[in-house]
């Protein structure tokens, strides 16, 4: 071994160094502010997008931005989401990489573009390296995968924003509410609400079918779930202020759980209807907002109370004047 590839591989095993002490203390930061720390699983983006998506490689290699590599094919446990190495990695391999750097090079990389980001399909090491001495760009083979319309994937999103992307584009495509009613915007930020929503229309549907004695068209039960249903209760948030409580939650989150509110207060007093949006919004508003404490106090109490419970003074007035409200 000559002086300077001695010198190099020193130099790359202070960096290693280095790099595994920012990647501890970086995941803890990451995780008290709550961000993703993990590189995003291709595998798992596939799955979600559907496997066979067409791909489109381009013959010869480009320069990519290194900060819009944000997973790997196969080693996303082994770096951050900015390639630090954790403590999967082998360091003799990425100091054995990285004293290459100075002297012949690297061949390019290969990796999978997906939206406006990437995927590492060969050359992780590398790329943790690049990432580590600084540098901006690498050179990559790239393999394109064409995304389903209306998806898109940027370097801050992870699993869950991906996820509830293409749940999103699934209800818009099932419930056509951005042409149907283009300025009602319905957002959720779990996966899996999306399709509660589309319950929630289906159940209205139903009820309004058995209302008017005849079959509804979809659009038809859309547009009547948005001005009947949901709307209303949006109104009684907004005119609460409650949404200030949910830092991170939109106003259809709130709505999910306000409907489902609804229906424990009429299984819980035993009403015919559902109560009104006002008084479900702000019987919720009244619960969400009680301290710590206070809610101890309250579901102590409420677990001493009998089976037969009274109605509080707001929902005796609607038992009997109530209409029927499915969501």
């Amino acid at each position: 071994m000559d002086q300077m590839t001695r010198e190099a591989r020193i130099t790359a095993a202070h960096q290693f160094d280095a790099a595994t002490r920012r990647a501890f203390f970086e995941n803890i930061l990451n995780r008290l502010g709550g961000r993703h720390t993990s590189l995003v699983p291709f595998d798992e983006v596939m799955n979600i997008l559907g496997q066979t998506r067409p791909k489109r490689t381009r013959p010869t290699p480009e320069i990519i931005p290194l900060d819009k590599i944000v997973g790997s094919v196969g080693r996303y446990r082994d770096f951050t989401r900015t390639f630090l190495p954790t403590e999967n990695v082998d360091k003799e391999r990425w100091v054995r990489v990285a004293s290459l750097l100075e002297g012949p090079g690297w061949p390019p990389i290969e990796v999978y573009k997906v939206g406006d980001v990437y995927f590492v399909k060969d050359g992780n090491h590398r790329v943790s390296v690049a990432r580590a001495n600084g540098l901006k760009e690498i050179e990559a083979y790239v393999t394109e995968i064409i995304l389903p319309e209306d998806i898109t994937l940027t370097p801050d999103m992870d699993i869950k924003q991906i996820i509830l992307q293409v749940e999103r584009a699934a209800f818009l495509e099932r419930t056509n509410l951005h042409r149907i009613q283009p300025d009602v915007r319905m957002e959720v930020t779990e996966p899996g609400h999306y399709q509660q929503l589309i319950d929630h229309i289906d159940v209205h549907r139903y009820y309004l079918g058995l209302e008017r004695g005849e079959y509804i068209p979809y659009e038809e039960a859309v547009r009547s779930f948005v001005h009947n249903v949901y709307l209303p209760i949006v109104e009684e948030i907004r005119k609460s202020g409650i949404l200030k409580e949910f830092p991170g939650r939109t106003e259809t989150d709130l709505y999910l759980w306000i409907a489902r509110h609804r229906e424990q207060l009429r299984e819980r007093y035993g009403l015919p209807k559902p109560p009104s949006p006002h008084t479900a919004v702000s019987t919720f508003a009244e619960e969400h907002r009680a301290r710590p404490v206070q809610r101890i106090i309250k579901q102590a109490k409420r677990m001493l109370l009998s089976p037969k419970r009274h109605s509080p003074p707001a929902l005796k007035e609607e038992a009997s004047s109530v209409t029927e409200e499915q969501a």
